[in-house]
């Protein structure tokens, strides 16, 4: 996940990994998180692992402000399912589903 960069910042890339295992975790957990070259190296491991990336600056911000390993508080489960929506179903048309 990715968001823009604030005109104070202005270049300064930020983003969020994610995990959800449904038979595992509670709820979605952030795997990494980062801005500038941190933010860039997360959306470059993405990319080599093809996983879909999602930009919403909004929540980028929200999940800078959590912990790597830390569950995803309610507030945002609406959001993050959002997200994990739109990558289920960019998964299932890769694998031909439509």
């Amino acid at each position: 996940m990715s968001g823009g960069s604030s005109p104070k910042r202005r270049g300064q890339r930020k983003a969020a990994a994610l995990r959800y295992d449904e038979e595992r975790d509670r709820a979605p957990v952030v795997m990494a998180s980062g801005r500038g070259h941190v933010a860039e190296r997360i959306l470059e491991v993405a990319r080599e692992a093809s996983v879909p990336i999602v930009e919403d600056a909004a929540l980028v911000g929200a999940l800078l402000a959590l912990e790597v390993g830390e569950e995803i508080p309610p507030e945002l489960y609406g959001a993050v399912a959002k997200v994990l929506a739109f990558v289920m179903e960019v998964e299932r048309r890769a694998r031909g589903g439509g």
